[in-house]
């Protein structure tokens, strides 16, 4: 596609950057935050359990998007992929529906614990959940929203997108909400899942009529088993160090996320016990994904080295507020300064690695950023998570031991994140060098 047009966005594309990009997010947010509440909530999960579900979820994401990025490359094609992608990844979420304890235990009276059956289920539909999204999501509209803009744009694009997940949160949790509160736990998460199922459904349905596919060359002549390991060879690393810089940093500042993400609604729910969260996290969801609308632009203008000072500022300064402080109002302070610090910080992130990736092979290269961005994020984070809430306080739940998350995860965070100013320091000087030959 000629870069002149690229660059000229129209309201289509923004209206299917924003539909998609939404909704793949509120797919996303019942998987990597909605089900580590559903177990916690219904079958009393340990922190271990929930990381292992997380981990387990990052390999699916991971090897998903690797081999179906570089069959989209192969065939030149996004858009059947995206949609019918999303359409399996809607049946999918709607199969969660069925995942209760009177269900599963009549299908397995003998079994000792339904509640740890029941936990390993939801781990392995997660995993099949996720290859339908990955496939959807991670590889090709990830692809298809880079082949469809230019260096002079994807700070634009990337800001609506990096804002997504956060605002994902305020429809889900917001929606959850309207729920009534007479329906018991059962009835509550059947309607969740049924409704978002569907949405995502509808969505991918839609998408056969608004999404436009852009022109990109195909692979087909190569080797398909080669363009899965495309990004990972020697000569190709060699010939993109800035790639894989931004890359390794990504990954670092994806680890810091990922330390507190997976406990952090049931962090406000039962930690800091307040049940009205959504009122503290609505409105810093809403001004973060605005900063990072903004912000999305200024990395146009700025670029790269001084937009991600900030960004990781905002993190840092909101880390060491909420590990300090319980109160709401500090509370929502320090949650609305690291939601600037996250969202910006994806944007920021997300435009640099668009911009250093080889033209054509986007799709290629999808497996590669979903390693930084979710592999080792998904397995390192949560583990680190779950080990500084070892010695959580334990209370019974319908009879079941379970933890209560508290602020370590923040420090836990925190520290990833100061490990991740010193790698800055080190990659400006380095890429310096690179750039003088």
């Amino acid at each position: 596609m000629d870069n002149k047009i690229k660059e000229k966005k129209s309201g289509k594309f923004l209206a299917t950057l924003i539909i998609f990009s939404l909704i793949g997010q509120v797919a996303w947010v019942v998987e990597n935050m909605y089900f580590n509440v559903f177990i916690y909530n219904m079958f009393s999960a340990s922190e271990t359990q929930i990381s292992l579900m997380v981990g387990a979820s990052s390999v699916a994401a991971t090897l998903t998007t690797l081999l179906v990025g570089a069959l989209s490359d192969k065939v030149g094609k996004r858009k059947i992929f995206i949609c019918l992608g999303y359409i399996l990844w809607g049946v999918s979420i709607l199969a969660f529906a069925l995942v209760r304890a009177d269900i599963i235990g009549g299908l397995f009276p003998t079994v000792a614990s339904v509640s740890a059956v029941c936990i390993t289920i939801t781990i392995i539909l997660d995993c099949i959940m996720t290859f339908f999204g990955s496939s959807a999501n991670d590889a090709c509209f990830n692809a298809w929203l880079t082949d469809s803009t230019t260096e002079k744009n994807r700070g634009m694009a990337e800001g609506i997108n990096a804002m997504m997940p956060l605002m994902a949160i305020l429809v889900v949790f917001g929606g959850a909400m309207l729920i009534p509160i007479k329906n018991t736990e059962i009835s509550y998460w059947t309607i969740v899942f049924c409704v978002i199922g569907t949405l995502v459904i509808l969505i991918g349905a839609l998408g056969f009529f608004i999404i436009k596919d852009p022109k990109i060359e195909t692979q087909g002549n190569q080797n398909y088993f080669g363009n899965i390991i495309y990004g990972f060879k020697p000569s190709v690393i060699k010939s993109n160090p800035l790639l894989y810089i931004y890359l390794l940093l990504f990954t670092v500042f994806g680890i810091s996320i990922q330390v507190f993400m997976p406990y952090l609604i049931i962090y406000y729910e039962r930690g800091l016990q307040m049940a009205d969260y959504v009122f503290i996290m609505a409105p810093a969801i809403v001004l973060a994904a605005v900063f990072t609308a903004i912000w999305g632009r200024i990395y146009d203008k700025w670029k790269f080295n001084k937009t991600i000072i900030v960004s990781v500022a905002l993190l840092i300064i909101g880390y060491v507020i909420l590990f300090f402080t319980s109160g709401k109002v500090p509370v929502f302070i320090g949650s609305l300064l690291m939601m600037c610090g996250f969202l910006s910080g994806n944007a920021v992130f997300g435009a640099v690695i668009r911009d250093n990736t080889p033209e054509n092979k986007s799709g290629m290269f999808q497996g590669l950023r979903i390693v930084g961005q979710v592999l080792i994020p998904g397995i390192v984070g949560p583990a680190i998570g779950a080990f500084v809430l070892r010695d959580a306080e334990k209370v019974l739940i319908d009879g079941v031991s379970t933890f209560i998350p508290n602020a370590s995860i923040f420090m836990g965070a925190l520290v990833v994140a100061l490990v991740l100013c010193l790698l800055l320091v080190g990659a400006y000087f380095l890429i310096r060098r690179l750039k003088k030959g």
